[in-house]
């Protein structure tokens, strides 16, 4: 594991098998306190790549993007004004 700059890491490479599975490095899982049946959200931009999170994290962030909506516009608001921006 190398600490690229504070907080960002690079843990080396993997390998995937046959059945299209990855381990994650130890360093990995206890740096983000990754632990077994744990469920990992695995999202992708075609241009920037895959990432995983953990999925606990990310209900945490939609339950305080609900709790701030002012109502059911809101969502379909901000996303046109992304599709705007783009």
């Amino acid at each position: 594991m190398t600490e690229i700059q504070k907080g960002k890491y690079l843990f080396g490479t993997v390998k995937i098998g046959e059945r299209g599975q990855i381990a994650i490095p130890k360093e990995a899982r206890d740096v983000f306190n990754i632990k077994p049946a744990d469920n990992l959200l695995l999202v992708g931009d075609e241009e920037k790549g895959i990432a995983i999170v953990k999925a606990d994290l990310m209900k945490d962030l939609a339950l305080k993007l609900l709790k701030n909506m002012k109502n059911g516009t809101d969502i379909v608001n901000s996303n046109k004004t992304l599709k705007d921006q783009n």
